[in-house]
């Protein structure tokens, strides 16, 4: 090479090495102002990602994440833990780690997750107590207690937030409070739980803390409202998290486990048509990112088509659902059921109850007290719909209360006990009030036309069922939901239904109206109710003639 090409090579290089600084330059400050797309195309084209320093590697690992290439952001993430390694940043390393491992684990690799708190634990021996003690201890408690259904201790999540207020670590105070409003609202401390759960997110509204730790926060809240069935909340703290994702654009993860989740709530409204449209695309694209919303989004879909009698569809949805970790009951024991196949739908669903905590129970038990009474099983759908209404009771939600109540109505419409069927679909009615989901709303429409036929209420009945199946026509919903035929009154001397006879049966035994309601878990205006109807029937006028009348029909 002569002189002039030995001047024009140290010229363009000089050229590329400015070029490159001004790429790093511009990376940095987009990724300082959270313009993920413009930081990681600055950084991918200032240099070759080995020439990069760790700092850089760290904020194009971050961009990739959040513009969801999440592949690529596992294999740079990977690189800076071993760079930071490879020079001692023991402390750093351990929370890149935690922070692999929190992005496996909702990816729903669990082993690969927990290989990454492993690693954590291990570099964590040798290091003084620091903020990366606290992740690990956050994770661990939720690994514990999603996984093996173990409640975080109260020592767990004040160990967390005073590590917080100590670390100076705002991320920790709210992971702390999330671990203890997670164990009040499984215990049935409803109030207080949601109370936590509350004040954990005002950091994150204020933007104090880490975004991945952030996301994690808001998904726990949304999760814990689905699964307490409480709609209202739910639609809020989505509303929330959709516009703190509106920062990153719709590619990043949480972005699409709120279209998920909005996805749900459009369900529950009655815009079928937009959601099975569209809830199946969102679901794919989150399989690999996070399981949960999309098994959840997945066995919604499988809701969607099982209603609309599209069963084939509805089969393989719920398959998907289930290769990722979300059990699709009661779902698909409902289908079996449609399909002539009640006891196998028994079974299943028997078997899913068996597997879960009381708030994941609360979810089957009205599907089963339903199955319960299609297969004769007239004793376990009372004690079912018992185990319901506790838990409704006990943990306050609108939604565990609206379910209670339409089981306690079919026991009572499956005994011919009309006006009380009817009392507890008024009620169930009313729990759904101000949340209108249109399909349930509909079939309670279904339930309260068969009682208040049997009442001889004809043409509200028939408002009933005019009401009902327009909205089903809306819906597109092609398999009506009637619930189990009623049982025949049994023919009986005064013509006393199977309840009457029960309750003269104790009256004549000498029980008070108040422990003949604790032994049929009625209450005891019911009892008195029942009393007043049996006098009628046979002619009496107190307790006594009552049960001598009983006697002579012995």
């Amino acid at each position: 090479m002569g002189p002039g090409g030995a001047i024009r090579a140290t010229v363009n290089a000089s050229m590329d090495t400015e070029i490159s600084a001004l790429m790093l330059s511009s990376g940095r400050a987009a990724y300082a102002r959270g313009e993920w797309r413009s930081a990681y195309e600055a950084l991918r084209g200032a240099a070759p990602v080995s020439m990069l320093d760790i700092e850089d590697l760290e904020a194009l690992a971050s961009s990739a994440w959040w513009l969801g290439l999440v592949k690529e952001n596992f294999e740079l993430s990977e690189e800076v833990f071993r760079q930071l390694c490879a020079g001692g940043s023991n402390a750093k390393a351990a929370m890149k780690a935690l922070q692999l491992a929190l992005l496996w684990v909702l990816r729903g690799d669990l082993m690969v997750g927990s290989g990454w708190l492993s690693r954590v634990r291990r570099i964590l021996r040798d290091v003084p107590q620091c903020p990366a003690h606290g992740y690990l201890l956050y994770l661990d408690s939720m690994i514990e207690l999603e996984f093996s259904g173990v409640l975080p201790t109260p020592s767990c999540a004040a160990e967390l937030r005073e590590m917080g207020r100590g670390f100076d670590e705002p991320a920790l105070t709210s992971l702390g409070l999330v671990l203890g409003g997670l164990a009040d609202l499984r215990g049935g401390n409803t109030a207080e739980g949601f109370a936590q759960l509350d004040e954990a997110m005002l950091p994150v509204l204020a933007d104090r803390i880490p975004l991945e730790w952030a996301g994690d926060i808001y998904c726990t809240v949304i999760h814990v409202c689905h699964e307490l069935a409480d709609v209202d909340r739910m639609r809020a703290w989505t509303e929330a998290t959709e516009r703190w994702c509106l920062r990153f654009g719709t590619a990043v993860v949480y972005s699409g486990v709120c279209r998920v989740h909005r996805l749900e709530l459009k369900s529950i409204e009655g815009d079928w048509p937009d959601v099975e449209r569209l809830i199946e695309l969102e679901s794919a694209d989150l399989a690999d990112k996070n399981v949960w919303a999309a098994g959840e989004g997945f066995y919604q879909l499988g809701e969607l088509r099982r209603l609309r009698g599209e069963d084939e569809g509805a089969r393989a949805a719920y398959g998907r659902a289930r290769r990722l970790g979300i059990d699709p009951q009661p779902g698909e024991a409902l289908l079996a059921s449609a399909g002539g196949h009640a006891e196998e739908g028994w079974l299943a669903l028997t078997a899913a109850l068996g597997g879960r905590d009381r708030v994941g129970r609360a979810r089957l038990l009205g599907a089963a007290v339903e199955l319960a009474l299609s297969t004769g099983r007239t004793v376990e759908a009372e004690k079912l719909s018992r185990e319901l209404e506790g838990t409704a009771r006990d943990y306050a939600s609108p939604g565990f209360g609206a379910w209670s109540a339409q089981a306690r109505g079919l026991l009572h419409l499956h005994r011919a006990e009309a006006a009380e069927a009817l009392q507890e679909f008024e009620a169930a009615s009313r729990f759904h009030s101000g949340i209108r989901p249109r399909y349930d709303t509909a079939r309670l429409h279904v339930l309260q036309a068969q009682a208040l036929e049997a009442l001889g209420r004809a043409d509200t009945a028939a408002w009933n069922s005019a009401t009902a199946r327009a909205t089903f026509k809306e819906l597109g919903a092609q398999s009506y939901p009637f619930p189990p035929s009623p049982a025949p009154p049994e023919t009986a001397p005064g013509g006393l239904t199977p309840r009457e006879k029960e309750v003269l049966a104790a009256v004549t035994s000498g029980t008070s109206n108040r422990d003949v309601a604790r032994l049929l878990f009625i209450s005891e205006k019911t009892v008195g109710r029942h009393l007043a109807n049996i006098f009628v029937k046979i002619g009496v006028t107190s307790r006594t003639a009552a049960a001598a009348w009983a006697r002579d029909q012995s």
